[in-house]
């Protein structure tokens, strides 16, 4: 009875020191279980949040150098509808050429050089990611489109001979579909993130409900234990006093 008064008060400054209720396998063997598996599902849950918010970060710097390239493609459309009246001269057109293949230089410069995390976004090197942004490790796939010269069609277009508009307004469908894309799965990227949250925490509450200390039962069960030792302690002494005055007795 005793060892076993010592080791409930044990356990009961061992769980107030914590302020768990499990600290060891032996506390609750199942409850363990069942814990350690929630805490793997929220932790899971808390990477795929911060790895779709990365790929959010990731998809606006692909978005905002795809809108530098629209603007230049819709600048390039106007000069071209400028090249192609009559009122203009060859000398007007190569003027308006200079400043045409700046901007194809800037298109190309952007979808070579855009970068995350020292990977490059829209030179045809990642036309696909993949996202691990829920518990088992799977999640979205990113598709990112390749927006250079090349691909876009217009890495030789010249205002000063004959040209194609239509080449243009290809590239521009080309880089406005690439971004609708983009905003579509940033847009489910937010839901994933505000769902892994919502998860975590109550994952996170359930489990707190079966490991967290409740502090008021602990101090009367540590109390109650106290009292107990006391009581026993006392009981013993009387015991000892009378086996002493029994054998004072016996030696008179």
């Amino acid at each position: 009875m005793a060892v076993s008064g010592i080791n409930n008060m044990s356990t009961s400054f061992e769980q107030l020191s914590s302020m768990k209720q499990i600290n060891k396998a032996a506390d609750n063997a199942a409850g363990l279980s069942i814990v350690e598996k929630m805490n793997s599902q929220v932790n899971g849950y808390d990477t795929g949040a911060d790895n779709a918010a990365a790929g959010k970060d990731l998809l606006n710097v692909a978005d905002g150098a795809l809108g530098t390239i629209a603007d230049s493609l819709q600048r390039i459309r106007e000069l071209s509808i400028q090249a192609g009246n009559l009122t203009y001269t060859d000398d007007d057109k190569a003027a308006l050429q200079d400043e045409v293949g700046a901007l194809l230089k800037d298109i190309q410069a952007t979808a070579k050089n855009t970068e995350f995390n020292t990977m490059k976004l829209l030179d045809g090197s990642m036309a696909d990611l993949d996202l691990a942004t829920n518990p088992s490790g799977g999640g979205h796939k990113i598709q990112l489109v390749n927006a250079t010269l090349e691909n876009l069609g217009i890495e030789d277009y010249d205002v000063t001979g004959d040209f194609d508009l239509s080449v243009i307004d290809e590239a521009i469908s080309k880089i406005t579909e690439a971004r609708s894309s983009i905003g579509a799965t940033t847009n489910a990227l937010g839901n994933t993130i505000s769902y892994n949250m919502y998860a975590s925490q109550n994952l996170s509450e359930a489990s707190s409900r079966i490991e967290d200390l409740d502090v008021g039962e602990a101090v009367s069960e540590l109390k109650k234990n106290q009292v107990l030792e006391q009581y026993r302690l006392f009981a013993q002494q009387a015991k000892m006093k009378e086996e002493e005055n029994k054998l004072g007795i016996l030696n008179m």
